[in-house]
């Protein structure tokens, strides 16, 4: 058991280890790979450099600092770069043999332009190479071995060749590491932006179903109150109408929290549409108010976005009508038409008196016709609601239904006068 344990424990720090970004933990590995390969590396070329001077305990130390600072590239990559270069400068200065003590330099240059840090590993690489030059050409005679001559020209052309591949590969990492940087906040971003839409959606589904049902449940309330002693026969009815409203509203609000619970589940009952329209005017009715439904032109098949986004409409549109207006009559209007459908819910008002609320909803800013805006403008389409020339207020939207029509087929956007 005390294995077992150990051996989690191990596995859990591990994952965590790895799950740290890159400027928080230390590159040990990669480190250590590296001063293996310049300790074993340079003491192989030194046997073909007879020549040069001969390591020792100073020349193990610089071929260790590389690797060391190698360990902080991530955290301070403009103090790796100038420090590997400062140190490859002085074991080239002390005339010790040639060898990889260059990778060092080659990946705290690396890790510096790809940080965003180009001037300094540019500077640390540059100064790396014109102080080669002066000490291969000029300070050779007072520097060790002292038999040593001036290097050959040809060599600082290959010389200069290594520094332009190390810089050139650096920015091509440092341009892939931006792409890659930039793909994932353009996820990030569209992932933020769907969760918000997904909460928008929500929000507005639960205010639609919510606050149609408890408008109607608050009437049915007061009606049932105000009658259970005189005539408990109409308050039986009124608590019928209740239990069914509420219990319509507990299933469409169940249908949308599944949606969050299992969002690739398929709904257990199709999404409402107008076909549902007899069920909302019953309802309305029940709330006491008398709904007239008129159809122009020839139905046609919704699409199921622009199905539930008309019946929605509808039902906060008299939902509105029962809560704001003192009105007992609402004419709702579907017009078919080749590209659009339009739906147009009058009532003759005046407004209720009930304080604020009902100015919100003459407004404008009510919740409702903000989320019947939202509704109609993510397929395309406009609502418009206020006051008519003759009294009462008006609702008409308009939902596109084919293509987008040109600007000459574009609908007006106001509505239509009432006929004296």
């Amino acid at each position: 058991m005390t294995e077992a344990r150990d051996e989690t424990r191990g596995v859990r720090a591990w994952h965590w280890w790895l799950s740290q970004p890159a400027s928080r933990r230390l590159p040990w590995v990669s480190s250590l790979a590296v001063a293996v390969i310049q300790m074993g590396g340079t003491n192989f070329a030194a046997e073909n450099q007879p020549g040069r001077a001969s390591l020792d305990v100073f020349a193990r130390l610089l071929l260790l600092v590389g690797p060391v600072l190698l360990l902080v590239r991530h955290r301070y990559p403009r103090v790796a770069v100038f420090g590997a270069a400062g140190a490859a400068m002085l074991y080239l200065g002390a005339g010790y043999p040639y060898g990889p003590i260059f990778l060092s330099v080659a990946i705290a240059c690396f890790a510096a332009i790809v940080a965003g840090h180009r001037w300094a590993a540019w500077s640390a690489v540059g100064m790396l190479w014109a102080g080669h030059v002066v000490i291969a050409h000029w300070l050779y005679r007072w520097l060790p071995p002292g038999d040593d001559g001036p290097m050959p020209w040809e060599q600082e052309l290959g010389g200069a060749a290594w520094v332009v591949a190390v810089i050139a590969a650096s920015e091509l990492g440092r341009v892939r590491r931006e792409q890659m940087l930039r793909g994932r906040a353009e996820r990030e971003a569209a992932e933020r932006r769907r969760r918000d839409e997904e909460r928008l959606r929500i929000a507005r589904e639960l205010h639609d179903v919510l606050a149609h049902s408890i408008s109607v449940i608050n009437v049915q309330a007061g009606v049932g109150l105000a009658l259970i002693d005189q005539d408990p026969e109409q308050a039986r009815t009124a608590l019928t109408t209740i239990k069914a409203a509420s219990k319509e509203a507990l299933g469409e609000v169940r249908q949308v929290l599944d949606t969050l619970r299992a969002p690739g589940d398929a709904p257990r009952s199709p999404a409402p549409g107008l076909a549902r329209l007899p069920e909302l005017t019953e309802q309305a009715s029940a709330a006491g108010l008398d709904v007239e439904v008129a159809v122009e032109g020839v139905p046609t098949g919704l699409p199921t976005g622009a199905d539930l986004a008309a019946f929605r409409i509808v039902q906060e549109a008299l939902t509105n009508v029962v809560r704001h207006s003192a009105a007992r009559t609402a004419r709702v209007l579907l017009r078919y038409e080749p590209r659009q459908l339009e739906i147009r819910v009058d009532d003759e008002g005046p407004a209720a008196e009930r304080g604020a609320e009902g100015g919100d909803a003459i407004s404008g800013g009510g919740r409702g016709l903000v989320g019947m805006r939202e509704r109609a403008a993510a397929l395309g389409g406009t609502v418009e609601a206020g006051p008519r020339p003759r009294g009462g207020f008006r609702v008409l939207a308009r939902i596109p239904l084919g293509p987008p029509a040109t600007v000459s087929e574009a609908p007006g956007g106001a509505p239509e006068k009432e006929a004296p």
